[in-house]
């Protein structure tokens, strides 16, 4: 769910204890699934069904399905297995929700069917990734279980403040990470989403439930001529717990596709997958990456030749 609370969070629990991870969609709860294990923790994973990677029976302790909607299976699950903490990691398509008879085809058990009844037939609550999430959290907690960050467990995987590929941003590009990063600030401040596509201080795409991707993939037939900025960040008030900014070497192949031609994230809150392979893909396709600090400003850059980074004009 394309979802601070962190001081008031627990400490993880010790190596070789038990631990819970609720997978979704992507690499990242492969990433996760692999950190825990050669830390000695025991895994017990559930898998969201249609989302997350059957490999991860291969590096937990115990895996099995669940539906999206089976939040009381899921609960019952993790007790009977003697797990009290969790975490959860990877992509869930919140635009299932909103499919025809979505909840006929979910088949909801009773739990969720009563944490979200308001949400979604009464309509008296919202639907945000950040609702949405921190009524999972809620739920789960009401059964005695507590979730904690991903990043606990695998701290390698924030991005550094610092240019990371050889080449770095033109002047040019520099004021469209600038105007970009105050327009995903303000989106995530809303809670819309976290990525934006900007050329020349104008936004070409911003992101909502489609999915960072999706955004790059619609920029890219918006602005035939390529050559666009994407900034991802982390929302204002980031719950550390979930829906962390994850970027990998699929989100640098759509914007190759696309004909993008800089990435700019924020360092110490976004999740950088498969960093040297990421680098790598980035240096051969020519594409700029830098990690951000906190109030948004570049870091120092090493000197770029204004024939490698001058952006062509229609």
């Amino acid at each position: 769910m394309n979802m601070t609370i962190a001081s008031a969070l627990p400490s993880p629990p010790m190596a070789g204890a038990k631990i819970g991870l609720l997978a979704g969609w992507g690499r990242y709860p492969l990433v996760v699934a692999r950190a825990l294990a050669n830390q000695g923790y025991q895994t017990y994973c559930l898998g969201v069904k249609g989302h997350a990677d059957p490999a991860l029976a291969e590096l937990c302790t115990d895996f099995a399905w669940i539906g999206l909607a089976r939040l009381g299976q899921a609960a019952d699950w993790y007790r009977s297995h003697g797990v009290r903490d969790l975490t959860m990691a990877g992509k869930i398509h919140k635009q299932v929700l909103f499919e025809p008879w979505a909840w006929l085809t979910l088949l909801p058990d009773f739990r969720t069917l009563r944490r979200f009844y308001r949400h979604f037939f009464t309509t008296t609550r919202d639907n945000k990734d950040d609702t949405l999430l921190l009524a999972v959290v809620a739920e789960f907690a009401s059964a005695g279980l507590t979730f904690g960050p991903a990043t606990d467990y695998a701290p390698d995987l924030l991005v550094k403040v610092a240019q990371l590929t050889t080449r770095g941003p033109s002047p040019k590009t520099q004021k469209d990470i600038e105007f970009g990063w105050r327009l995903a600030k303000e989106l995530g401040r809303l809670d819309v989403g976290q990525s934006v596509c900007v050329r020349r201080q104008a936004a070409v795409a911003v992101e909502a439930m489609e999915g960072t991707d999706a955004c790059i993939a619609r920029a890219g037939q918006l602005c035939r001529g390529g050559k666009f900025t994407v900034v991802k960040v982390a929302k204002p008030k980031q719950d550390l717990r979930f829906d962390m900014p994850t970027v990998g070497v699929r989100t640098l192949e759509t914007m190759v596709a696309a004909g993008a031609d800089c990435l700019a994230i924020e360092g110490g809150r976004t999740i950088l997958l498969d960093e040297e392979e990421v680098l790598r893909f980035a240096n051969q396709k020519r594409i700029t990456i830098v990690g951000l600090s906190a109030d948004g400003q570049l870091p120092p850059l090493s000197e770029t030749s204004s024939a490698d980074d001058m952006r062509s004009e229609p």
